[in-house]
């Protein structure tokens, strides 16, 4: 055999692997899972990013959830394309703890956090002893922690990082109030023992609480912001990018302005 023809076969093989290995690649799945907690979080994506996304060709299918574990664990292990239910310091801890290896490709909007009572009126009312509870998960701890904080309730350690506070960082509790932690999905249901409920906008909302029914709603930061994760290898595929860009159309700002007045969001959905 030839030099030439050597080189042309070598060549030929090569693009045929590649045409084998390439496709794969690039290829679009048109059928997507993506997962959410109940309440907002959910109606969002059905809302206003599962028809976006149903234009361009795919079949969604959503997924709802009750905690702040299992969306995680779904997606790791591949029963999810992607979710939709937490912000970065949680994803970024989660992953950590657990050596997940997920990302996140574009932020989205969120209700905000509230504190809550059937008890009293105001935070004004709070007397000595008073119970609130607030979730237990630690990134959500310290979001709950912070907003005491800020509403002068309890006073947090000198150079305390208030995205990583536990309640061992709370220097000052002048009307000695008694912080629950407890399980996020479960925080509403204690409005009828406790004095002050600190909840996230998800799950005020899916049991039935109303943005306005809160003493206080946090102004949320950009870091509270909820996320689209996905796993690492996903980041870049066609269906990731198709996520992103329904989160940025105006159709979905309009759905926004229309069905999810009060919320958190992103610079570019302002």
């Amino acid at each position: 055999m030839t030099i030439a023809r050597r080189t042309l076969l070598t060549l030929t093989l090569a693009l045929s692997a590649g045409a084998l290995t390439a496709p794969a690649l690039a290829q679009d799945k048109k059928e997507l899972t993506i997962g959410a907690t109940a309440g907002s979080n959910i109606e969002v994506l059905r809302l206003g990013i599962k028809p976006l996304l149903e234009k361009r060709g795919y079949k969604v299918k959503l997924v709802e959830f009750n905690d702040y574990v299992q969306p995680n664990i779904a997606l790791a292990q591949g029963a999810l394309d992607a979710n939709f239910f937490q912000h970065i310091i949680y994803l970024n801890r989660f992953r950590e703890d657990r050596g997940l290896d997920l990302v996140d490709v574009v932020q989205g909007p969120m209700a905000p956090f509230g504190i809550y009572s059937k008890k009293r009126k105001s935070l004004a009312e709070a007397r000595p002893g008073d119970r609130i509870t607030l979730a237990n998960d630690p990134a959500n701890l310290a979001h709950g922690l912070a907003l005491l904080a800020e509403q002068k309730l309890i006073t947090l350690k000198p150079g305390a990082d208030p995205i990583r506070v536990t309640e061992k960082d709370v220097a000052a509790n002048p009307l000695k109030l008694k912080l629950q932690p407890i399980e996020a999905a479960q925080i509403p249901r204690t409005l009828d023992d406790a004095e002050y409920a600190i909840v996230n906008g998800n799950f005020a909302i899916s049991s039935g609480l109303k943005l306005t029914d809160a003493l206080v709603l946090e102004k949320t930061p950009d870091h509270y912001l909820l996320v689209v994760a996905v796993k690492s290898k996903d980041k870049a595929q066609p269906w990731s990018q198709a996520i992103v860009e329904a989160f940025h159309a105006p159709e979905f700002k309009t759905v926004l302005d229309q069905k999810f007045p009060g919320y958190a969001r992103p610079a570019f959905l302002q």
